[in-house]
């Protein structure tokens, strides 16, 4: 047997550096959660599998607040979660309305046509939410099967009210689709309260855990409509059917749908046993209380959050405005090279224009906080030695 030669990169070991991952996600895991990852492998239909997926399952119904049955877990980040929600609740011909402030509302857009789907959109500033009123008239107008609404965009740092928007959708036999990627853990969130049908988080963001495992869950009435398709799902990986059957969310023998990724699950489950034993509560008070202070720090350095309404502020992202003349990119090198720190830059409506920073995971504390503010305005001096900081209060 003739082979080409073994590649040369891989003759060297693997290294890679601790970082100070604050961006809008993927945040720092715990050395609970890495470690977990390092159990053994296990096959598909292994009893401890299987209850390490339903202690799972408790945990996201827990950080949901619902009850609902069909709540599992898809293999992929988070967009996979977009995905799942929109090919199984669409199909070809059906309306759905989206209510476009950034980025991930228009990837929805993208995937939502893309299944065929008749896309009718509302659209708004990206540092304002959308209003009752505004939703519940374009509900009205459209009359849609699906709303589809992102309650923490990471691409602005915009927080978008949800309560009361379930009830008007569900005057209007229209299903409410929320994306809480960033915001689940990091604010107030009530999937059964506030009659929400389908959403999904982002492992890799608030929770702390690695990305490649999306959390999801549906409500019945949601569950009804996947049953009732005309056709089947057109993407047999995102079938929930088949998928949630897997996952043990119906009173039916279980079969194989795919090979999970068993250590993925396994670091998920502690990452929700930290927040379990943290409490919900306590967990979104001190990230909120972390982003005061960000938000504290940067005003006496003289910087603007992109979104300028404190009511409308993710807690878990904040944009911050790029000053004039600032580079940000050589900003956001420095600080990597000499503070193994993360200021990632914009994206979507902030590309260009704002700094994001990231209160998740293990960075969601007041350490990391005052570490983050020292790092960029360490780095803003030594990339930009003319520019002028507003200094107030003493903070030097």
């Amino acid at each position: 047997m003739k082979f080409t030669p073994p590649p040369a990169s891989l003759r060297s070991p693997l290294i890679i550096p601790e970082k100070i991952m604050m961006g809008p996600g993927p945040s720092n895991c715990s050395k609970r959660v890495l470690t977990a990852m390092t159990n053994t492998v296990l096959s598909n239909f292994h009893a401890e599998l299987f209850r390490t997926m339903d202690e799972v399952k408790d945990g996201l119904r827990y950080i949901f607040q619902t009850e609902n049955r069909a709540t599992m877990c898809v293999s992929g980040s988070a967009h996979a979660g977009m995905e799942a929600m929109l090919s199984n609740l669409l199909e070809d011909g059906d309306r759905v309305l989206i209510a476009v402030n950034g980025i991930w509302a228009e990837r929805a857009v993208e995937m939502s046509t893309r299944y065929g789907a008749d896309v009718r959109t509302i659209e708004g500033p990206p540092d304002r939410p959308f209003s009752l009123e505004t939703l519940a008239k374009a509900i009205e107008l459209h009359q849609p099967k699906c709303l589809f609404l992102t309650h923490g965009d990471s691409s602005s740092g915009l927080l978008q009210p949800l309560e009361g928007v379930g009830q008007i959708c569900h005057q209007h036999d229209c299903l409410l689709i929320v994306d809480a990627v960033a915001s689940l853990c990091g604010v107030p969130f009530y999937m059964d309260k506030w009659e929400i049908d389908a959403v999904y988080t982002g492992a890799q963001k608030v929770l702390g855990a690695p990305p490649g495992i999306t959390p999801i869950s549906l409500s019945t009435k949601a569950l009804d409509v996947i049953r009732n398709r005309r056709t089947k799902s057109k993407v047999f990986y995102w079938d929930l059917l088949l998928l949630g059957n897997y996952w043990g969310c119906y009173d039916e023998p279980k079969r194989y749908h795919h090979t999970v990724a068993s250590n993925l699950i396994f670091a998920l489950r502690e990452a929700l046993a930290q927040i379990a034993e943290e409490g919900l509560e306590t967990q979104i008070k001190r990230r909120m209380e972390c982003a005061q202070i960000l938000y504290d720090g940067l005003g006496k350095m003289g910087l603007e959050i992109f979104v300028k309404d404190p009511r409308h502020r993710l807690p878990t992202v904040t944009g911050i405005m790029i000053p004039k003349g600032v580079d940000w990119w050589k900003v956001s090198q420095y600080a990597m090279n000499n503070y193994s720190l993360e200021v990632q830059g914009g994206l979507g409506p902030t590309f260009g224009k704002a700094w994001r920073v990231g209160i998740m995971g293990e960075c969601s504390t007041v350490q990391k906080i005052q570490f983050y503010l020292y790092g960029l305005k360490e780095s803003l001096k030594a990339t930009h030695p003319d520019y002028v900081f507003e200094e107030s209060n003493g903070f030097h």
